[in-house]
Order: C-alpha cells, then structure tokens, then sequence
C-alpha cells in the first residue's frame, strides 16, 4: 500500500511539473531566469528535468533500489517550483498570476507535501 501511494504521489507531482513547464512556455519563463540560449535552453532544460523525472517514475513504479532518492528529488522540484514562483510574486513579477497558472503552482507544492509524506511511510514500512 505504501508503494502504491508513493507511485501516485510522484504521479501527481511529476504531473504538477510538467504542466507548470507547459505553462512556463507561454509566460516565456527562460527570460524571467535569463537562461543562456532562450527557449532552446528552456527546452534542453526541459529534456533533462523531464526525462529524469521519467526514469525516476519508472524506479519507483518498480520499486528499486533508487525509487526513493528519485521520489526526493521530484519533490524537491515540487516544493522549489513552488517557492521561487512565490519569490517572484512577492517581488511584483507580473507572470504565473491567471487562476491556472497558480493553482498549477499551488498543484506542485501540494502533490509534493504527500510525495515526501509517501515516502517516509514508504521508509517506516520497509524498516519494519
């Protein structure tokens, strides 16, 4: 049961993630970080942290020995996402403000809070 919550966990954050880089397209977010290379670093960017977090799905949907770090790092984005786009507002940016942009945001930090949740029950179970 453990496991089943952690793969649905990381689904949904992995999920969260994904649609806020949908989202990052349209606000043109590689110049909010003045990523070198424009969109094509956005997309080599996106390649990467994607096809991780991909591989990192596969780990823990068959439950090996690295689901667990895996499951971390995709929270870490989760909660990160969540925390620099907050930064961003608190500074008067302008981005991310529609009602989906933000509770796509808000998706991340959320699905990421049971991700980690997840995982420590997932660490106690196997401990026992």
């Amino acid at each position: 049961m453990a496991a089943l919550r952690m793969e649905r966990s990381y689904f949904s954050t992995l999920l969260a993630l994904i649609l806020h880089q949908i989202d990052a397209a349209f606000w043109r977010e590689w110049e909010m970080f003045l990523l070198p290379g424009g969109v094509q670093g956005f997309l080599v960017f996106n390649l990467t942290a994607v096809g991780i977090l991909l591989v990192g799905y596969r780990h823990v949907v068959l439950q090996t020995s690295k689901a667990r770090g895996y499951a971390l790092l995709c929270a870490a984005l989760g909660l990160a996402t969540f925390a620099i786009h907050v930064g961003f507002a608190a500074f008067g940016h302008r981005a991310f403000h529609l009602p989906l942009s933000m509770a796509v945001i808000l998706a991340c930090l959320l699905s990421a809070v049971w991700l980690l949740r997840s995982i420590r029950t997932a660490t106690r179970t196997a401990t026992r």
